[in-house]
Formats: C-alpha cells, sequence, structure tokens
C-alpha cells in the first residue's frame, strides 16, 4: 500500500510494527503494520492518536463464518462491527460497550467498492485472540465450547472472523476517532485499491465540510 501514496517514505520500525507515510490528495496518510491480534493493534492505534491520526481503516484478510457457499458471492467484507470475543478491549471499557465502525468510513469504503464494480458485503466480524481456535478448534481441549460459539455466531449472521478490529474500532471510538474495516478472503490488490479511494473520498468530504464550516 506505500507504493499507493506519493512520496511514502519509511519513518519508524520498532517490533512488529512499521509505518511509512506519504500524502493523498494533498493530505498526510500513513501505512502502519498492526502485527497479529488484537494487543499489538491497540498498541499501534494508540500510538498512532498520539502522533496525530484521527482516521483509521483497517484493511486484511479474514475467514467466512457464514457458510462458504454464501460468501462465495462476496469479494469480501466492510466490517461494520466487530464481536468482541478477545481480552484486550475490556481493559478499556466493559463487554457490553459495543465495537462499531464509524458510519462515516462504512460510508466511503461501500462507495468505493460499489465504484469499482466489486461485490463486498456489509456486516460483522467476529474478532478472536485465537487463530487455531477458528482453524483447528479439535486441537483445543475445550473443542466443543469454540465449535458451539462458532455455530451462535454463524446463526447470528457474522460475516468473518479475523483478529483486530475490535480493538481498532474500541480504541477509536472511546478516544473520538474513525475507523472502519475492509476484508478480504484473499486476494488483497483489489481491497488496497478500494480503501485508497475511500481515503480519497472522506479527504474530499472533510475539506468540504471544513469549507462549509468556515
Amino acid at each position: 500500500m506505500p507504493q499507493q501514496l506519493c512520496g511514502a517514505a519509511l519513518i519508524a520500525h520498532n517490533r512488529e510494527h512499521k509505518t511509512w507515510t506519504g500524502t493523498l490528495c494533498g493530505e498526510k496518510v500513513s501505512v502502519t503494520s498492526t502485527g497479529m491480534g488484537c494487543p499489538s493493534t491497540a498498541i499501534a492505534v494508540e500510538e498512532l492518536i498520539k502522533a496525530g491520526a484521527d482516521t483509521f481503516i483497517r484493511i486484511g484478510t479474514a475467514g467466512p463464518v457464514r457458510d462458504s457457499s454464501d460468501c462465495e458471492r462476496y469479494d469480501g467484507v466492510i466490517v461494520t462491527a466487530a464481536v468482541r470475543d478477545e481480552g484486550t478491549t475490556t481493559h478499556y471499557i466493559p463487554i457490553e460497550y459495543p465495537a462499531v465502525a464509524d458510519r462515516h468510513v462504512v460510508e466511503a469504503l461501500s462507495r468505493a467498492a460499489l465504484a469499482k464494480k466489486l461485490n463486498y458485503a456489509e456486516g460483522i466480524s467476529q474478532s478472536k485472540d485465537s487463530f487455531y481456535g477458528e482453524i483447528d478448534p479439535d486441537c483445543s481441549p475445550v473443542s466443543g465450547l469454540l465449535k458451539e460459539r462458532w455455530r451462535a455466531w454463524q446463526r447470528g449472521n457474522v460475516m468473518c472472523s479475523e483478529m483486530e478490529c475490535a480493538a481498532l474500532f474500541i480504541v477509536s471510538s472511546i478516544r473520538g476517532k474513525r475507523a472502519g474495516a475492509i476484508m478480504n478472503w484473499g486476494d488483497m490488490n483489489e481491497t488496497i485499491q478500494t480503501a485508497c479511494d475511500a481515503v480519497r473520498l472522506l479527504i474530499g468530504q472533510d475539506k468540504a465540510n471544513s469549507e462549509q464550516g468556515g
């Protein structure tokens, strides 16, 4: 994705976190690797906010939760909210607080995907702590519990499963920032471009709102 930015340069690298910064539509935009899971994602988002970031779009891959034949109709999922099936966000706020994407970011992602004639579902993701709990639940002593919960997500129309969205949405929400996510089943090229187009739309909207307010 740094290739999508003008004048992008690697400006920070600490452990799994790398940040490239350049410009898009004349505005400073950064691309940061969060690492895997909610703990490292929360660290990245907290520090990016301290550095001045106010809008976040997570780009990544996810596994389908609903029946695979149903998910095959879609290129991926624009995440509207996340099941908090992880432990990090309970250190921020009680579990009753919802992990919800910003509606303006969701709309920008949907418009960008539609413009490219891509078919992304809009829906809920399950954010979990254990990768192998999804792909190989039988290896766990609590396999029965994992399978029972998985069936609940399916019956509740959860669209996909990944490991970061809950932390992104919770930290952004309680810090008063915007966040969204677009997930693909595997091929990231169109997903990356769609996210960049969504950022362009958000920049344009912010500029228009600023001019109207001034």
